[in-house]
């Protein structure tokens, strides 16, 4: 759990704001479900609430979100493309054979993105 979140048990009591609106935008995180309501991102497990701020809602400004909030996923889709690009052009360069090219920068892609993502969420969480 992020140092950021709250925990709030749900046998301490059910807690939900009637205007939080449930919602896919944000990483479910093993949620059974997730809300927002403004800034907050409301998760909800089996026996707690996870509650945290975000510095932007994603439902006003989808790109500063991802900017501020979760540049991990900026990151990856950097990686995936440009390392996937430049997988290709390798390939390309030295096989003729457009399957395994193109499968070559398919995997590729998803390998760098991943690193990237990864990495850069655990240096997001380093530095809370």
């Amino acid at each position: 759990m992020p140092r950021d979140e709250i925990e709030v048990p749900k046998e301490l009591r059910e807690f939900m704001l009637d205007e939080a609106k449930e919602t896919t935008l944000g990483q479910k995180n093993g949620a059974k479900r997730q809300f927002r309501y403004g800034n907050l991102h409301i998760r909800e497990y089996n026996d707690k609430f996870l509650v945290h701020t975000d510095r932007i809602d994603p439902r006003k400004d989808p790109i500063g979100h991802l900017v501020y909030d979760a540049p991990e996923i900026l990151i990856g889709l950097a990686c995936s493309i440009l390392g996937g690009s430049e997988i290709a052009k390798k390939f390309l360069n030295n096989n003729k054979s457009k399957k395994s090219t193109a499968t070559a920068t398919f995997l590729s892609s998803i390998i760098a993105g991943y690193v990237g993502y990864v990495a850069t969420k655990k240096i997001k969480n380093y530095l809370k």
